[in-house]
């Protein structure tokens, strides 16, 4: 089966609704289909939609790689990349068929591990760190600097969406946790590649030199990294239609740029200035 085939981003065809509604089932409301052609999932119940029961069947699954689908998983980390509206489409129509945005596979989350520990080892060997270093920083690479810190900015993004950017004719309906934290994992993902892994190869033998085109080319790196998450945190609040102005994100572009042109005034070596803080947090 082809690749296009199998991640065809045009949703199912609409079927017929039936006639009648199982006993212990809840039909769910036009607000949580999004206006949606499509009937109500079959296997749709009311107690799943509490995000109580959301998290404990996300986190339930956390440890069955076989129930994973590990492939569309490296599929959306690569559209991340080259093209990340289509990610945030299948999450529209997630919303169209299993009535969430949020993702309900932890493959992305377990994948974005994988990446963490490969980058973790590279570091360890630009750093130089043994053993016991390298697994302080592993510990927390992960589970403060991206699972942590992810919580805490979804958390803040939640509900300062939730306050000041639904619309008023949408204040019966609210962003839902669980997909600010998937926006957050979405937009973390490419700076993770271009901080954590591909600056590795050029540090050393050239962005740690002291040559204004040493910090040039670094600190450019930082830009284009801080503008993907910038850029896809926009598209995953876009794609909500109880948003007002979610353009308010990019209002952060003309600060970026401020900010690189300051650093290359002031002299600042930005990749420089993180291998500092990683050496200083493990050594």
């Amino acid at each position: 089966m082809s690749s296009n085939h199998k991640y065809q981003t045009s949703p199912p065809p609409s079927r017929a609704q039936s006639p009648s509604t199982p006993a212990g089932t809840t039909t769910v409301p036009l607000s949580y289909r999004s206006a949606s052609p499509l009937p109500t999932p079959v296997a749709h119940r009311h107690d799943c939609m509490t995000a109580a029961a959301k998290r404990y069947k996300y986190l339930r699954r956390l440890l069955k790689f076989r129930q994973m689908d590990f492939e569309f998983a490296a599929w959306q980390m690569i559209y991340l990349f080259v093209s990340p509206q289509k990610v945030y489409r299948n999450f529209q129509y997630r919303k169209q068929t299993k009535a969430q945005f949020a993702r309900d596979d932890p493959a992305f989350v377990v994948l974005l591990c994988f990446w963490l520990c490969i980058t973790s080892a590279g570091f360890a060997v630009v750093l130089k760190l043994g053993v016991g270093s390298f697994l302080r920083f592993l510990v927390y690479t992960v589970c403060v600097d991206t699972l942590l810190m992810g919580v805490l900015v979804a958390t803040i993004l939640w509900a300062v969406t939730n306050h000041y950017l639904v619309k008023p004719t949408c204040r019966d309906q609210d962003v839902e946790w669980g997909y600010a934290f998937d926006v957050h994992l979405n937009a973390f993902f490419p700076p993770l590649i271009i901080l954590h892994f591909f600056q590795l190869f050029f540090y050393h033998v050239f962005i740690s030199q002291d040559w204004f085109i040493s910090r040039l080319f670094g600190n450019l790196l930082w830009v284009l990294a801080i503008g993907y998450y910038i850029y896809i945190t926009f598209l995953g609040y876009s794609a909500l239609p109880i948003l007002k102005q979610p353009r308010v994100f990019l209002y952060a572009l003309p600060l970026l740029v401020v900010f690189f042109l300051l650093s290359l005034a002031f002299g600042m070596n930005l990749c420089g200035t993180l291998m500092d803080f990683y050496s200083y947090r493990v050594l």
